[in-house]
């Protein structure tokens, strides 16, 4: 039994010596893995970071626009409520009078314990 056990041994130290070799070279596999990930994953933000610089170039730019031609049309409605006073009072009045309507409407909706009556 002594002799099979001496002559087992050079067998389990080459298996033991392949799997080291192995274990190391499955570790520079995973290395360069996680290397080629890390890139990928910095090109992927890289991307991602230029797409929403393009969006928030686009965006300000439209909103830009916008603000613009609000300005020119408030100061459009500003020189014509400027030029007819009396007709600007008579629809801020009447735009006051159907907003007070509408709220007495709704309110009268919302009240459920009391009949609907208008006087």
């Amino acid at each position: 039994m002594a002799d099979t056990s001496k002559s087992d041994t050079p067998a389990i130290d080459d298996i033991q010596k392949s799997l080291e070799k192995q274990i190391a070279e499955l570790r520079k596999e995973i290395t360069k893995i996680n290397k080629s990930i890390s890139a990928r994953g910095a090109e992927m933000l890289d991307e991602a970071s230029e797409e929403a610089s393009d969006f928030y170039e686009t965006a300000a730019a439209r909103a830009s626009r916008t603000g613009q031609q609000l300005r020119s049309q408030a100061q459009a409605v500003s020189e014509v409520a400027r030029e007819n006073p009396g007709t600007t009072t008579a629809v801020i009045g009447v735009i006051g009078l159907l907003g007070f309507l509408a709220g007495i409407a709704v309110g009268q909706s919302m009240n459920n314990d009391t009949p609907h009556r208008w006087y």
